[in-house]
């Protein structure tokens, strides 16, 4: 019976250091918008990976390198955010006919964006007689440790991101809806 008891208690001491020791969780931000024009008009402004700055107001600038052309060597993009943080993202996937690319960023820099990691697609559809615009993304908490500030932790993460996608978007309807005299 002592034996019993004991391998209870170390059993159920484990299961406590473990449930307190863990890390991230993938976290999910997925944001859509509607957009008073043609697909094909939407992605003449969205399509290009470079440019994201030219619609996105949270940016300062950005640069792209080797176009639309995927891969770490080549489409890359540098975003410069007001504050002056910079971050670099890899094209994984474009696809023009379909209106849909997927990137990453290379390299953490929480001063932009307070998360570790993240992978994103964007994709612009039909919907009725305009288009539909979906910006997903995944993501991991800036501090990936066990006890993260509350600059770095997943609601920080989520709120940032939220706000660099809801922001885009809107960005994004403006600009079009803009050019296309809406």
């Amino acid at each position: 019976m002592m034996r019993h008891v004991q391998a209870s208690a170390a059993l159920l001491a484990f299961l406590a250091t473990t449930a307190l020791a863990h890390g991230p969780t993938p976290q999910k931000v997925n944001q859509s918008i509607t957009i008073a024009a043609k697909p094909e008009a939407v992605w003449k402004i969205v399509g290009d990976f470079g440019r994201i700055a030219t619609w996105n107001p949270a940016l300062k600038a950005s640069e792209g390198v080797a176009g639309n052309r995927p891969g770490e060597a080549e489409g890359r993009r540098t975003l410069t955010f007001p504050s002056g943080a910079e971050l670099v993202e890899s094209l994984d996937a474009w696809d023009g006919e379909a209106f849909t690319y997927s990137y990453r960023m290379s390299d953490p820099e929480v001063k932009a964006i307070p998360v570790s990691s993240y992978s994103a697609t964007l994709r612009v559809a039909p919907e009725g007689e305009g288009s539909k615009v979906t910006w997903s993304g995944r993501f991991y908490r800036g501090d990936t440790g066990n006890e993260p500030s509350e600059e770095l932790s997943d609601a920080a993460g989520r709120t940032a991101m939220d706000a660099f996608f809801g922001d885009g978007l809107k960005g994004l309807k403006a600009k079009v809806e803009g050019v296309a005299g809406h």
